[in-house]
């Protein structure tokens, strides 16, 4: 195991330098973020309505910037690099590039699964809103991702190994399986859930508040120990599954763990902020360009681009098209799509 690391960990720059020059460069875009949007404020001014003391700002300056522009940055921080670790993780587990929860189908049903709880218990979260955040949409988020990861591992794998064909494939079916179930939602659901639905469809950040950041950091910092602990075990599968056995891991308790924690983490993300693809598709290839393979670099590196990548796309999503507010899943699905037609022709040749 230590000459594999050594190998994984070789002719790279330091972890440290790293995560410091990622973390600046977050920093950063986290300022951005809440200077720019369609109001005209201006960076000065954003930065000062941040600070605890009275300021001479005008009341809607301050709110503009301590309860939309802030929340939603905080926000974009949390689901960002929620969604990169899940795709690094779910990657190294299938050992293949192509591998997100996006595109095998397990955010489609996450999303067919937090559709049910809205459409369920809208009236009950009308009285008690609370129940649609900390209760229901997280839960039944997380059981379709669950399934839906589940489902696509056992179509996709065989004694021979995991396939990429196979997995893609039964993404395409779990992906229209559950477009059909969203559809039948919308067909029954009121105005008010019909409106929340369209716009969790598309993947937005706009309705950010301070619960949905506590539940998002909690689940970030949880997943990330987590997914942390057992980076060792990641590396080792890719030596295959037959050398990480000799190694002494249970693969197999290993793999239902990584499944169950990444549903976790997607149902969490999909009922935060709706559909939002193909980041846990392009972060993991630059953490890789970037720092190698080795996930004791690779988790902590994808979690700072993640939440980088979706803080720049949110950016373009309040900037290009004001003062309307595009959803962000569409500026995603913008830059992510070209990325995976690239990793396909890369690909075609071993999906052959």
């Amino acid at each position: 195991m230590s000459q594999l690391l050594q190998r994984l960990s070789s002719q790279r720059l330091p972890l440290a330098s790293l995560l410091i020059f990622g973390a600046i460069l977050l920093y950063a875009a986290v300022i951005s973020s809440i200077a720019m949007g369609p109001m005209d404020i201006g960076f000065a001014d954003s930065m000062k309505a941040l600070l605890p003391y009275e300021s001479d700002l005008p009341q809607h300056v301050l709110m503009v910037v301590q309860q939309v522009r802030l929340p939603r940055t905080l926000l974009c921080v949390a689901v960002g690099g929620l969604l990169a670790m899940c795709g690094t993780v779910m990657q190294g587990l299938f050992r293949n590039p192509l591998a997100d929860p996006g595109i095998i189908g397990v955010s489609a049903g996450a999303s067919l699964g937090a559709a049910i709880a809205i459409v369920l218990f809208g009236s009950l979260a009308a009285s008690y809103p609370i129940i649609l955040l900390f209760g229901t949409v997280p839960v039944f988020a997380f059981l379709g991702g669950a399934i839906s990861t589940v489902l696509v591992y056992k179509l996709g794998t065989s004694s021979n190994g995991t396939s990429v064909a196979m997995m893609l494939l039964a993404g395409v079916a779990i992906s229209a399986l559950a477009g059909a179930g969203l559809g039948l939602m919308n067909y029954y659901a009121d105005d008010q859930a019909l409106r929340d639905l369209s716009l969790w469809s598309m993947g937005s950040l706009a309705g950010a508040d301070w619960k949905g950041i506590l539940l998002g950091f909690t689940a970030l910092i949880g997943l990330f120990l987590l997914f942390y602990r057992d980076a060792d075990k990641l590396n080792a599968l890719l030596l295959g599954e037959a050398e990480a056995n000799h190694m002494g891991i249970d693969v197999q308790r290993l793999k239902k763990r990584m499944i169950l924690l990444t549903a976790a983490g997607v149902g969490i993300t999909v009922s935060l902020a709706g559909m939002i693809g193909f980041i846990g598709l392009i972060v993991p290839h630059i953490g890789r360009m970037i720092g190698g393979p080795n996930h004791k670099r690779l988790i902590p590196l994808a979690m700072i681009l993640g939440a980088l990548l979706l803080l720049v796309a949110d950016m373009l999503a309040r900037t290009v098209v004001a003062p309307l507010d595009m959803p962000v899943g569409i500026v995603t699905a913008l830059l992510g799509a070209p990325f995976f037609i690239w990793l396909l022709i890369q690909q075609k040749g071993r999906l052959a």
